[in-house]
Formats: C-alpha cells, structure tokens, sequence
C-alpha cells in the first residue's frame, strides 16, 4: 500500500492548487470555518440562535444557515453578527 503525504493526498482527491476544484473546496471550507467560529461564539456568550437574530436584526433561520454553511449570507450581516458576538475580524489579502 502507497501512503501520501497530505498535500499530495488533497491534490489527488481535490484537485491542486490553482484549479477550479480545488478553489471551490477551500472556499467552502473557509466559510464553514466562519460558521463554526460564529456558532462557538454564540454558546460562549449562552445565547439562542432566536437570541442572536433578535439581537442582529434577523431571523433564527438565517443564523442556523450561517452556522451550517447551507446558505448565502452577506458579508454585511456576517459583520452584523461578529459585532453582536463582540468578536473581531482580521483579514489578511494576498495577491
């Protein structure tokens, strides 16, 4: 048996790096990432998902979607969110 290491592993189950694939695969994992930061966020701070929505002005389904990556969210109540949470974002863009 033929073991990989992780990087060739990703490359032949995703696609490499540059390819559509493989931009769409860490897109997504980016946004569960945010989702799964946003929910741990909201159980710190003993809040509902109805509780936060009332708080950003959305509804409790919008949030479960957010914190399951089921759905499109904007990047305005994303914000909306992280500042009702009292949490910061940093960005870091690379070109």
């Amino acid at each position: 048996m033929k073991s990989y290491k992780l990087e060739e592993a990703e490359d032949l189950l995703i696609g490499e790096k540059g390819t559509p694939e493989r931009e769409e695969y860490e897109f997504e994992l980016k946004l569960e990432l945010i989702g799964d930061m946003i929910k741990t966020a909201r159980k710190k701070r003993n809040l509902t998902q109805e509780q936060l929505g009332e708080l950003v002005g959305v509804k409790k389904a919008q949030i479960s979607r957010l914190e399951n990556s089921t759905g499109n969210v904007t990047f305005e109540t994303v914000m909306r969110i992280l500042n009702a949470l009292g949490a910061k974002l940093k960005f870091n863009l690379q070109f």
